[in-house]
């Protein structure tokens, strides 16, 4: 039984782990519910600075059905125009829903951001155009000092402990 406790200890601690992915919240809407080409439309994204995510959902217009071929597209450039204007493919990922998704957007810096929507099909093209704000995963610059924090803390009490152990007698 003993073999047994120690072979699962084992297991458990050398069982590859899932890395986590910097996550603040769920990705909220910068467009819903609008027409572009023969599609409505909501964009979703998660401007992380590094990568960023953008979703978009589409349905038909009303009366109509979904064109067969969809291409989707979306324009990353800083609204600074320090940059020039960057394309991503989004991939078909569907989720009970016609949907497209692209996790490789690249943010270099927290600033405001120009994001346009590109959408071709055989029924007809359309952009649509918004803006974020790309921002830092975490608590930005505050991250130092709240993981911080229990380091001060210790190094506190040690030399807290420490004054208390050496100091000189009093008469």
């Amino acid at each position: 039984m003993r073999r047994f406790q120690n072979a699962l200890l084992l297991a458990v601690l050398l069982a590859p782990f899932r890395t986590g992915e910097a996550h603040n919240g769920p990705p909220f809407p910068i467009i819903e519910n609008k027409q572009v080409g023969p599609c409505i439309i909501a964009l979703w994204t998660h401007p992380d600075i590094g990568l960023g995510t953008f979703f978009v959902i589409l349905d038909p217009l009303p009366g109509h059905r979904m064109p067969k071929n969809l291409d989707v597209q979306i324009g990353i450039q800083p609204v600074s125009g320090r940059l020039p204007e960057v394309m991503y493919k989004l991939d078909r990922d569907d989720q009970g829903q016609v949907q497209y998704k692209t996790d490789r957007v690249n943010f270099d810096r927290d600033e405001m951001w120009r994001a346009r929507l590109v959408l071709h099909t055989s029924d007809g093209d359309g952009e649509a155009v918004a803006t974020v704000e790309a921002t830092p995963t975490g608590l930005g610059k505050w991250d130092l000092l709240w993981f911080g924090a229990p380091f001060l803390g210790a190094g506190f009490l040690w030399f807290r402990a420490a004054r208390r152990k050496f100091r000189p007698a009093r008469p």
